[in-house]
C-alpha cells in the first residue's frame, strides 16, 4: 500500500546526496528511489516521511515545499553512533483533497507503527498532526499528544479544518482516544482567555514560553509521557527561525527547539515525531531549513539513547518512595529508576482504558514538593482526568 502513497525523492536531491561524505546521512539512508523503490522496513527504526500538503493551513501557504528543502541539509549532517537504520521514505502524494492527503497520512502512520517504525514527519502544516492522531484509533488506546506552538490551535470547530481548529477535531471528533493534551511553550498574548480557561477545566497542561525557557528540565516529563509529538516551527523565535508566516520575535532558541527533539526522542513512549509550519518562501540563507534538519537528528540521537524505562521496564524494578500528606488522609507513591534516575508518581486508576498511564513522569522537583505537603500538578490533572 505504500507504494501506492509515497512518491520517491527527487532525483536532484538524490544526486546531490552522493557527493556527500561516505558518513553522511544522505549516504548512509535508506532512500526511496525511482527504479528500487520503497527500502525494506524489516531492519528499520526510523523512517523519515515528507507532507507536501498545506491546504489546510490558516497562516503559512508555501510549507507544502518544506520537505524537499529540508532534504539538503539533513544529508549534509553526518550519521550518529546509531545501532539501528534509518530510512527516507520520500513524499505522500498530495491528494485530489485535503481530506485525501489526511487520509493518507493516517495509512502511512498507521504502517509504519505495525512495522514498529517510528514516522518522522516532515510537513506540511500542522493539521496534519490530526492524520497522525487518528492513525492511533486502530490500537484501542488512549493517547497523549504534545503539541510544541505559541498557540493552542483550538480555533471554532464548526469551521473547516484547518491548523487553526485541529485540536478542537482532535477533542471533539470520534473515537474520543485523547487522554492528555500539552502545550508547551504558548505565548498568553496570542491565546484569548476563555481558551487558557478551557484547557484548565479539560484538566490539560500548558506551559507558558517563560516557564520553561527559566528551566528547560521541565519539558523532559511532559514529553516523556506523549505518544505523538508534533513541532510547530512558529514556536521558535524569528531570529532563530524565521521561515514561517506566523513567526514572533519570541519564542524558543534554536538550540532550545534541539533540546526539545532530543527528549522527545528518548522518551521510551514517543511512536511519532513530526515538525510542520516550515515555509521555504520565507527563509534566510537556509536559517530555518537547517534548524530543521538540526532538530531531526537531536531527535534521532535522542531515540539512540532511549533506556527502556516504564512502559517497558516493571516498576517492580524501580525504587519506590511513599509520602504521606494531609495527615496521612492522602497517600503518594513516586517510583525512580535505577537505570536513568528518572521520576514516576502512581494514579490511581479507575476505568481500564486509562490503565496505561497509571504511572505518569515526574521530576525530583515533584518529589521534593510532596516532601513539603503540596500535591504536584501533574498528578492532579491526571487523577481528574481517570475517574
Amino acid at each position: 500500500m505504500l507504494n501506492d502513497i509515497l512518491s520517491p525523492i527527487p532525483d536532484h536531491i538524490v544526486q546531490s546526496a552522493s557527493e556527500l561524505h561516505p558518513g553522511a546521512l544522505g549516504k548512509r539512508l535508506h532512500l526511496h528511489l525511482e527504479v528500487e523503490g520503497i527500502p525494506d522496513l524489516e531492519n528499520i527504526r526510523i523512517a523519515l516521511v515528507g507532507i507536501q500538503e498545506d491546504r489546510g493551513s490558516k497562516f503559512n501557504r508555501g510549507s507544502a515545499e518544506g520537505p524537499d528543502a529540508i532534504r539538503p541539509y539533513l544529508y549534509q549532517l553526518f550519521f550518529g553512533h546509531w545501532g539501528f537504520e534509518v530510512a527516507d521514505l520520500g513524499n505522500i502524494y498530495r491528494g485530489e483533497t485535503l481530506e485525501d492527503s489526511v487520509a493518507a497520512v493516517r495509512i502511512v502512520v498507521e504502517e509504519l507503527r505495525r512495522s514498529d517504525v517510528i514516522p518522522v514527519l516532515i510537513g506540511g502544516s500542522q493539521d496534519l498532526t490530526y492524520a497522525a492522531y487518528r492513525a492511533y484509533d486502530k490500537l484501542e488506546q488512549t493517547v497523549n499528544l504534545v503539541s510544541i506552538d505559541n498557540r493552542f490551535d483550538l480555533g471554532q470547530h464548526q469551521e473547516t479544518f484547518n491548523s487553526g481548529n485541529y485540536l478542537s477535531h482532535i477533542v471533539l471528533n470520534k473515537p474520543y482516544n485523547l487522554f492528555n493534551y500539552s502545550n508547551l511553550g504558548y505565548q498568553t498574548y496570542f491565546i484569548p482567555p476563555e481558551e487558557i480557561d478551557l484547557m484548565e477545566r479539560m484538566h490539560f497542561e500548558t506551559h507558558r514560553i517563560g516557564k520553561l525557557r527559566a528551566d528547560m528540565s521541565e519539558v523532559e516529563p511532559v514529553v516523556r509521557d506523549a505518544d505523538l509529538v508534533s513541532f510547530d516551527m512558529g514556536a521558535i523565535r524569528q531570529g532563530d527561525s524565521p521561515a514561517c508566516n506566523h513567526v514572533s520575535p519570541n519564542g524558543f532558541s534554536g538550540e532550545e527547539a534541539c533540546i526539545i527533539s532530543r527528549y522527545s526522542g528518548l522518551s521510551d513512549k514517543v511512536s511519532c515525531f513530526g515538525i510542520f509550519e516550515f515555509n521555504p518562501s520565507q527563509d534566510i540563507h537556509g536559517m530555518s531549513a537547517h534548524l530543521m534538519a538540526q532538530m531531526i537528528w537531536y531527535f534521532i540521537e535522542g531515540v539512540q539513547q532511549r533506556r527502556g524505562d516504564y512502559p517497558f521496564a516493571s516498576k517492580k524494578e524501580y525504587t519506590k518512595f511513599t509520602v504521606l500528606i494531609d495527615e496521612g488522609d492522602l497517600e503518594l507513591i513516586f517510583y525512580k529508576s535505577p537505570l536513568s534516575e528518572r521520576w514516576w508518581i502512581e494514579v490511581p486508576i479507575q476505568q481500564a482504558q486509562h490503565m496505561r498511564h497509571a504511572l505518569i513522569p515526574c521530576n525530583a522537583k515533584d518529589y521534593e514538593l510532596a516532601l513539603d505537603g503540596h500535591i504536584p500538578d501533574r498528578w492532579w490533572k491526571a487523577q481528574q482526568k481517570s475517574v
